[in-house]
């Protein structure tokens, strides 16, 4: 398991993604690998609590129900949030300039999402200044 090197405490991923299978698959990798995950069906189910304070990565779907992942985003920065982020999406467009722009980016994924790619790219979220 991953662990802060500061306080010792486990390093959590935070999935959000409103489809239940690529939220278990991604799930299930991610645990094999060692990391301590938490999920969400929504972006408002992940707000809705008080994770955000305790995530070192969040792995987000771009289009969902309600609230996108883009919206997410912007609403956890502007509850002063530096969550380093990897954005997956079966319909990849371009970004928007004020989140491509965004020092929380990591990256920015097609589904299915490559292994080893995504787990190179949560290597470097966690080890980023919060």
């Amino acid at each position: 398991m991953n662990q802060d090197s500061q306080t010792g405490n486990f390093m959590i991923v935070a999935i959000v993604d409103d489809d239940d299978s690529v939220r278990g698959a991604l799930e299930n990798l991610l645990r094999s690998s060692g990391y301590k995950i938490k999920t969400y069906c929504s972006a408002l189910a992940f707000l809705e609590t008080n994770d955000p304070a305790h995530t070192h990565c969040l792995i987000s779907d771009i289009q969902m129900p309600g609230m996108s992942g883009l919206e997410l985003h912007q609403q956890l920065i502007a509850m002063g949030y530096r969550i380093p982020t990897i954005f997956i999406t079966a319909y990849p467009e371009a970004l928007p300039p004020a989140i491509s722009d965004s020092p929380t980016l990591i990256a920015y994924l097609p589904k299915p999402c490559e292994t080893n790619k995504l787990l190179s790219y949560i290597e470097t979220a966690l080890h980023a200044p919060h």
